[in-house]
């Protein structure tokens, strides 16, 4: 599979991006999307969390299950699809930007049908998941898989 899909972009300063984050998004905008994500996290009822994910801007697919905790970009949260049949485990995390000394990237993240993404997971920016991946527990997702992956960072692993 092909590398991640990133856009860069230069710091709007002197000093490193992060400082500068009101000019990539509204304060109004990220707390909006910073309290619906924290509803979502905290919901027990899979309905009320993908309601609340999709006003955020995600795109979810059918029947997806998104376990309590996990956290989802709050500043490119339109970046984020997930397709049909996908449950995504217990405080995971799906990043669709890096703020970085000399510039911020990002990227979408793209999660296939029917993928099963393993408790306390990050996924970076720019990543596909392909259809029918398996991605274990504590993994760190930074580019491109498909199969049963999983560790620090995610490569393919051997069924035993």
């Amino acid at each position: 599979m092909a590398q991640r899909a990133l856009k860069r972009f230069p710091s709007h300063g002197e000093y490193n991006s992060l400082w500068y984050w009101k000019k990539v998004i509204s304060p109004a905008r990220l707390a909006f999307n910073y309290i619906l994500m924290v509803l979502a996290r905290f919901s027990p009822s899979l309905p009320l969390k993908l309601w609340l994910y999709r006003r955020m801007g995600i795109r979810i697919g059918n029947n997806v299950s998104i376990a309590l905790e996990v956290t989802m970009d709050v500043f490119f949260p339109q970046l984020i699809e997930i397709g049909d049949n996908t449950i995504i485990g217990y405080n995971s995390t799906i990043l669709c930007h890096e703020f970085l000394i000399k510039e911020y990237v990002t990227g979408p993240v793209v999660i296939g049908r029917d993928v099963m993404v393993g408790a306390n997971t990050t996924i970076l920016p720019g990543v596909q998941i392909a259809d029918g991946s398996v991605v274990s527990a504590h993994s760190l997702v930074n580019t491109n898989i498909e199969g049963f992956s999983g560790g620090v960072p995610a490569r393919p692993l051997k069924r035993t």
